[in-house]
């Protein structure tokens, strides 16, 4: 983390004998589109004919050597800083099946989705960060297992706390789910997770779900906490919240 991109390469896997060349048209356009906004250049791609359409972007950037901000930096004192909020996994899921109209996706959460994390991380990169990941598929207390191994100490996490999508609990209390939250929280309990609430499971789920374009979890000294947010909204970053702390207890996550 704390990188700029320069330049952007297309990798696309495509079933051109079954789906409209017009939708590949629309993927690299949306990619296009997202790589100039994040000050980088596209110079091309790779397109092979696959059963299934897949797209990524193969990036190469800059960043300075004593900027270079890891997830193993967290210190005990630390606020932890969430810059999205959760629960996308179940909603694409729950479009899928019919349980959520398009329409509520389009309107109130893909564009918070779609947003780049650029502008968080060049907020952050302004204050004392120690550690910083991205929330991706291993959903919030996956990521944050990661932190918590990476600098040997708990971390304490105030559930009240965390931002959640629109409609994510009600689609996993009307029985939508995904394919990773098994393993997520199968992989989390292994490793001392502390659960001091009583949630039941649909709420429970939502600390398993996992994200697509997730936001940043970002550690730096609890005394710059609330000036980062502070900051983070004035930047345009909606959902900005401090929602737990790292401690130099024993490592491990508890969720209070």
């Amino acid at each position: 983390m704390g990188g700029k991109p320069l330049t952007a390469l297309n990798v696309v896997m495509f079933p051109s004998k079954h789906l409209d060349m017009g939708v590949l048209r629309e993927i690299l356009r949306g990619g296009h589109d997202k790589t100039v906004e994040a000050g980088a250049c596209l110079v091309g791609g790779h397109t092979v004919d696959d059963e299934e359409p897949k797209y990524g972007l193969c990036v190469n950037g800059v960043v300075h050597p004593d900027r270079i901000i890891t997830n193993a930096g967290a210190r005990p004192g630390d606020a932890l800083i969430l810059t999205k909020p959760v629960g996308s996994g179940v909603l694409f899921n729950a479009v899928r099946s019919g349980k959520l109209p398009y329409a509520e996706l389009e309107r109130e959460i893909l564009p918070i989705i779609a947003a780049l994390n650029g502008t968080a991380m060049d907020a952050g990169l302004k204050y004392s960060l120690h550690a910083c990941t991205d929330v991706t598929g291993f959903g919030i207390l996956g990521h944050l297992l990661e932190m918590a191994h990476g600098c040997d100490s708990r971390i304490i996490i105030d559930y009240s706390k965390i931002p959640f999508y629109p409609h994510a609990l009600e689609m996993y209390r009307k029985g939508e789910t995904t394919g990773s939250n098994k393993p997520n929280k199968a992989m989390v309990d292994k490793h001392h997770l502390e659960m001091c609430l009583n949630l039941d499971n649909a709420s429970e789920q939502l600390l398993y779900d996992p994200q697509t374009s997730g936001g940043l979890l970002l550690a730096l000294p609890n005394s710059q906490a609330d000036d980062l947010i502070q900051a983070l909204y004035s930047a345009g970053v909606k959902y900005a919240a401090k929602i737990g702390e790292v401690t130099d207890e024993s490592v491990g996550i508890t969720v209070q």
